[in-house]
This record gives structure tokens, sequence and C-alpha cells, in this order.
């Protein structure tokens, strides 16, 4: 008889739900899944049973993540079929930078009686943009002071990263602050419920909490913000460990909710998008990935270091060891989409999808899809949620111009799929104006379901689109990284070359859409950066104003 099978769970917590997979260790076969939706959601709009919140917060509850721990891995070993002793690995990855304070026993500050009511003691999701001011605060002081880690974050701090989360609940309720001995990632704490210790990865910490050249911002530098904000340094003091590695075993307590043996190898928690390159078989240097959902994450390895205006960060073995990789994104990608049909969209637009048993979207894109570059008349900026990269503004709004009592909704909506098509070529033209070659740009996410749109990617790129194929990407890459925990593989790329996902299809972009896209797309560049860069602040002023009390 041969050797038992073996296999590997990986867990992709996302914005919404939580995936788990499980996965041959020698191919990358997927062997079973499920899917678990959090049962709050994102909190938007109030705590749980408590107060309203102010604009631009989100929220989640670390019980949505125990739950997926307790439904969806069980669930995916039965779809399976797998004895739990051929299970030599799992490993997770999430959201980021989605941060929350705790204990110094990993003990969530929003699960103490006493605290449940303070907005503050909850998980800042990654789309918390409330701390937009304490991050221009941050990128004034490191201009200012000419802070050597300021050019990898191509020159700005975001609201989304854990100094500016940090620096607002210290502002806005420092009692919160003081109780929290630890300020932590997601997927790090995910980890440390899973085998009882916490380690943090270098990845989230380098890109998200401004580790650079083994030291996080100076005592004096956070000072300088706030005059305590220097206790910032002892909540991020846990044990650092690279992406890949082995964090520990699984406790008895976490076996007995994922149903998998006790000592199970657990792998050092990641970022959502970074493991989605080993799924996607883009790890090597020049390969850059575009993770498509809610937002849009571009991923690349380069073999050295250079400034990219805009990125948002550059760091050393922050998506696989001995490389240097460099992140940028988009803020709002799907979530446009969904506001879109959800809040816009038509009534007499949904009844003709219900009675042609198809969902809205698929009836937007099938009357869209014929339409010449720029038929409709629009042009959109994807900045519903703010400018992640180039600008890193999340006081910036979406704009929509050229409407006249001839536009349709799905005039709009080939806009806005545009939009996001734009805002993703702004970042690739930024990385090769700075020296990094981009070779081959892959797809991977939910949104590569969407035809029309990868068509649209493909022609306003200008380059061939390749698509992964792998229903659930993210949880693949942990499942990859899994592997190299448990001991399959010596690192990331040996063990993503065997097991990711071979490519679906590829899109060529078609030589007269191209050409009538660079025309539009220089349009999109003149109202990026009139109203981006200083030539208009009505778009703040505005956000102001929304914002204000009333």
């Amino acid at each position: 008889m041969g050797e038992p099978l073996r296999h590997v769970v990986g867990i992709d917590f996302g914005t919404l739900t939580g995936r788990a997979v499980v996965v041959d260790v020698a191919d990358g076969r997927e062997r079973g899944s499920a899917v678990h939706p959090y049962r709050h959601g994102v909190i938007t709009e109030r705590l749980p049973g408590g107060p309203a919140l102010p604009p631009d917060w989100a929220l989640q509850h670390p019980d949505d993540y125990r739950d997926v721990l307790r439904v969806a891995v069980p669930a995916a070993l039965r779809d399976a079929r797998v004895d739990p002793a051929d299970v030599i690995g799992i490993a997770v990855d999430a959201t980021s930078c989605t941060v929350l304070p705790t204990l110094a026993d990993g003990t969530p500050l929003c699960e103490l009686p006493e605290l449940r009511d303070r907005p503050h003691a909850y998980p800042k999701l990654w789309k918390h943009h409330a701390a937009q001011r304490q991050a221009d605060r941050i990128n004034a002081l490191a201009a200012e002071r000419g802070e050597p880690w300021l050019p990898r974050y191509g020159g700005r701090v975001s609201a989304e990263w854990l100094p500016a989360k940090a620096l607002q609940t210290l502002e806005e309720d420092p009692a919160v602050f003081d109780r929290a001995r630890r300020f932590v990632e997601a997927a790090d704490w995910i980890v440390w419920q899973l085998c009882g210790r916490e380690t943090r990865n270098v990845s989230a910490a380098g890109y998200k909490a401004l580790r650079q050249d083994a030291a996080y911002p100076s005592a004096e530098f956070l000072r300088a913000l706030h005059p305590r904000l220097d206790g910032l340094l002892a909540r991020l003091d846990g044990p650092l460990a690279p992406v890949g590695a082995r964090a520990g075993g699984l406790t008895a307590e976490a076996a007995s909710w994922t149903g998998l043996r006790p000592g199970t190898a657990v792998g050092v928690g990641a970022i959502d998008a970074h493991v989605t390159a080993a799924a996607a078989c883009s790890v090597a240097p020049g390969r850059m990935l575009a993770v498509l959902g809610t937002s849009t994450c571009l991923i690349m390895n380069a073999e050295t270091y250079r400034d990219v205006p805009g990125v948002c960060g550059a760091v050393d073995g922050g998506v696989t060891t001995g490389a240097w990789g460099y992140e940028a994104g988009q803020s709002g990608v799907g979530d446009i989409f969904a506001w879109y049909v959800d809040n816009a969209l038509p009534a007499s637009y949904a009844r003709r999808a219900r009675e042609l048993g198809i969902t809205p979207y698929d009836l937007l894109d099938s009357l869209a899809a014929d339409q010449p570059v720029g038929g409709h008349g629009l042009l959109a900026l994807d900045w519903h949620s703010g400018n992640r990269s180039v600008l890193m503004d999340h006081e910036l709004s979406g704009v929509l111009l050229g409407l006249t009592l001839a536009t349709r909704p799905e005039d709009i909506w080939r806009a806005l799929l545009e939009a996001t098509a734009f805002g993703a070529r702004t970042v690739v033209a930024a990385f090769e104006a700075a020296g990094i070659r981009v070779d081959e740009l892959t797809a991977a996410g939910g949104l590569t379901r969407n035809r029309l749109l990868m068509r649209i990617y493909a022609d306003v790129i200008g380059r061939p689109l390749h698509v992964v194929d792998a229903e659930q990407p993210a949880a693949l890459g942990a499942a990859v990284h899994a592997a190299v925990a448990a001991g399959a593989y010596p690192d990331v790329p040996a063990a993503s070359e065997a097991m990711g996902a071979r490519r679906r299809e590829t899109y060529h972009p078609e030589p007269a859409r191209r050409a009538a896209y660079d025309e539009l797309y220089a349009d999109y560049r003149e109202l990026h950066d009139h109203f981006g860069r200083g030539g208009s602040g009505v778009l703040h002023r505005l956000r102001a104003r929304r914002n204000r009390p009333h």
C-alpha cells in the first residue's frame, strides 16, 4: 500500500465571509470547501445592540472569525471526506489592515462587558476610513522630519493602516487605548487562537505598521504626534515570523473547533492578497497580480528596491522571502458595483432581471457589452471609497461626468467598470515609470467571472490579462503556506509551483478598443490630477460637509 494522501487546510477571512478549503499537498487540487457568512457582517451604522457610529467607520466582530473555525472548517472536511489524521497543516489569511485591541492574553476588548458599547474596542476593518485626519498628520510630520521609511510607502501613509487607527483610538477614546495591551492584525489574532501563542507576520508589520529595516517608527516620532503614542510600541511587541513559517501546533480547544488533530502545524498569518500571489503562480519578479474583489490589491515581487510614488508599501520579504514585495491597490471596486446595483438601479431593471432569471449584474453587462468605447459619453473616477493608490487619500469621493437626459443605467454601469480599469492602469503606469518592470499581469478573485470587466481591463491596460482558475484563490494561497509551514515544501515559491492554480483564460487587448481607451484614459488622468492633486478642493469640502455633525 502507498502512503496516505496528505492534505492541508487554508482559510480566507474576507470582508463578509470566511472560506475554508481542503487541498491536496501534492498538486493543490481542492478536495472540499465551505463558506460561512459573518453573523455581524460589516458594522458600519451602529454597534450590536449599542450606539450609532459616525461616518466612515467600518468594524467587525471577532466572534465571527471564531465561527468560521467552528463551522466552515468542519464543513470543508466533511465535503472533502478527508481523515483529519491526513491533514498536516492549517494556515489563514485575512484582510489587512484589519486590527483589533486586546488584553495581554489576546482577549478582544470589545468582548469585555464594560467596553462592548465603545466603538474603539472593536476590530477596525481595512475599509475603516475615519482616521484620515490622523494619517494626514503622520504624513506631514514624517515629511517634515525626513523619516527614512516614508519613501517605502510612496511618500504617504494610509488611513487604513495601523498607526492612523491606533492614533485615532488614543485621541478619541484614551481609556480604550490604555486598556489595550496589544494592537494585533486579524490574521495574527486568529493564529493566536489556533495555536495559543502570539505571532506576528512580517508582511503585515512591514506594510501596515511601518516596520522597515527591523524597526518600527521611533518613539521620538510617535511622541511628536501625541505625547503618549510611543506607548504603541509596547503594544506591537510580539514575536515576528516570516511568511510560510510555522507559528506552532493546534491547541486542543482549536482542534475541537475545527475537527483537526491537536498539534497540527499552524502557519504564520498572512495578508489575503499576498497569499493569492502564491495561488496564482505569480511570485516570480515581474509578475503582477491583481486581486479583484470588494477592493483591489496589486501585488508583485522585484529583485531590487525602487521608490514608487503612491505605492502602498515596499517590504523586503513581504510577499516571499528573498524578494522585495510591492503592494498597491484601489479602495473600492466590487464595492462600487454593489453600491450602484443596491442604491441606484431603477426598479424596472431589477424587475426585468427577475423575469429573465438572471442577476441585475448580468443584465447590466449584457446591455453594456456591445457599446462602442466612449459611446456613452461618460467618465467616472473610482473614488467612492477614497483612493488607495496612487494618491493615498480617503477623503476623495467618486465623480461621474457627462450625464444627459439620454443617459441610461447601463451607460453608467459601463462607465463605473471602466473607471476601475483606469485606476488599475494608473497603478501599473506608476510602477513602470519608477523602473519596476511589469512583464505579466494576472487577475484573481470573484470579479474575474465578469467577462465584460476582464475584457475592459485588457483593453484599458493594453496588455494580455491572465485569469486564475481557482474558485477560492486566497484560501488556496493560505493552503500553499500551510504546506510550507508543515514542511512539505522548502519555501513558498516551490509550493506555489507545485500547488498553484493553472490559468483558465487569457484576455487579449483588441487594437481598436485599446486605441480608443488610450484617448479616454488621457481624459481620466486629467480629472484624476485635477481633483486629486490640488486642482480643486471641492471633493474634500463635500466630504467635510457630509461628516459635519447635523
